[in-house]
């Protein structure tokens, strides 16, 4: 390892202690590595503002962080064991090749806020990507369920057979369930989109520092003005970045179980894409749903990191070093969760409903709500006509279609207002 950025004369520091402190820190800021070279070009430029760079050293130091972006890009600068983390193989890439003017980059900033910064701009990154895919996957279950608005499709209560239901009503559940989750990363996206660059350690400095500059510089909506503040809030942020991620698996996971079902012998509802299956080792006979089980399973990987993260928070205020753990639950929670939810929408657009089979699935016991509807809207009181429609002798084999045109609460099958949906979709920016 080189030498520590907060190594003393005199002071020994034992190998096994150290690879404990860093453990797999400089593994996992390869993923911030890029956003830390960003925030680094920032603060370079707040630093030239207020005199402490000239503008020959802003120029050198510009230079070389964009070469070591491109060379990390490229795989000809590896982050590996050499160094303790990101941060200060960025320090010293600069100081070998600029000499004092690498020396002076850590001027009026700590580990602290440039880690803060660097984990702000990563989850603002996959916050636009969430809100993406889950206005791609509410644009295809919308499509669908316009199409297919009036595909009988049997509607169940814990697990039983319950009324009839429609295509359209299983689409448009799903259309709207992912414009709430689109709209949800997107608030997410706003409330952590501050700028902590220039807090330090987390009490500021005696440096007029450019803190406005490198808010617009990064792309921050606004400032976080309170430096105390700005290490508060670590953890805080990632929580709720992975609360907004959290809602879309979670939805991801009831879809996937509908989806495990339908596909059973016993169900036979869809046929998944042939890609979207895998078959066995031993049975030649099998294919197997394995990609809506892992994405059923994702939102493991979700909730561990959100438990993780919120258990690492039961601390003071100010900076501790238990928060180096947040970073390993937030990639795992966005690499799973991400991955899962970048294979939704095509897997909806291509999936095959097997008409024969749905309706041969409803059976006449399905229709004994419409018949107590009718005789309620006849005059009988409700919870007489319940009684009469619980007869079996009552009941006989029904229309699906007159029973979905009959449907006219509104969300049902019969005034589904999927242009309301349309609309909202369309408003999203």
């Amino acid at each position: 390892m080189s030498d520590l950025l907060w190594q003393k004369p005199g002071v020994k520091v034992d190998a096994r202690i150290q690879n404990f402190l860093a453990g797999e820190d400089v593994i996992l800021d390869r993923e911030f590595f890029l956003f830390d070279i960003q925030a680094s070009a920032a603060h370079a430029q707040g630093l030239q503002q207020i005199g402490i760079l000239s503008a020959d050293e802003l120029a050198g130091l510009s230079r070389e962080l964009d070469v070591l972006a491109e060379d990390f890009r490229a795989g000809r600068f590896v982050l590996d064991e050499r160094f303790e983390d990101g941060h200060s193989a960025i320090e010293g890439r600069l100081i070998e090749r600029l000499g004092d003017a690498g020396r002076k980059i850590h001027t009026g900033r700590s580990r602290n806020d440039q880690i803060l910064v660097a984990t702000r701009l990563w989850l603002k990154d996959r916050l636009s990507h969430l809100y993406a895919l889950c206005r791609e996957t509410a644009e295809v279950a919308l499509a669908r369920a316009e199409a297919e608005a009036q595909l009988p499709l049997p509607g169940y209560t814990h697990l039983q057979r319950a009324v009839v239901s429609s295509a359209g009503m299983w689409w448009g559940a799903w259309a709207e369930g992912f414009i709430d989750n689109a709209v949800r990363a997107q608030q997410t996206l706003e409330w952590v989109d501050a700028n902590p660059l220039g807090s330090a350690a987390g009490y500021g400095v005696n440096l007029p520092l450019a803190r406005d500059h490198t808010t617009q510089a990064l792309g921050f909506g606004r400032l976080q003005v309170s430096a105390a503040y700005a290490q508060l809030s670590r953890g805080k942020f990632e929580l709720g970045a992975i609360d907004a991620l959290s809602t879309a698996v979670l939805d991801l996971r009831r879809l996937a179980w509908d989806l495990s079902l339908f596909t059973t012998a016993e169900f036979a509802f869809v046929a998944l894409p042939a890609e979207y299956t895998t078959g066995s080792s031993i049975m030649p006979n099998k294919r197997n749903p394995d990609v809506i089980e892992l994405m059923r399973a994702s939102y493991a990987s979700v909730a561990a990191a959100r438990s993780e993260i919120e258990h690492l928070l039961s601390l003071p205020s100010g900076y501790h070093r238990d928060l180096q753990f947040s970073k390993g639950a937030i990639f795992h929670a966005f690499g799973r969760g991400l991955a899962a939810l970048e294979l939704l929408p095509d897997l909806l657009r291509n999936l095959e409903w097997k008409p024969e089979n749905l309706r041969a699935a409803l059976d006449p016991s399905m229709y004994a709500t419409d018949l107590a509807v009718d005789l309620a809207r006849q005059g009988l009181p409700f919870r007489d006509a319940y009684k009469q429609a619980a007869d079996p002798a009552r009941w006989a084999e029904g229309d699906p279609e007159a029973s979905l045109a009959a449907r006219v609460s509104p969300g049902a099958s019969a005034d589904l207002r999927l242009d309301v949906l349309r609309r909202r979709l369309q408003a999203l920016t």
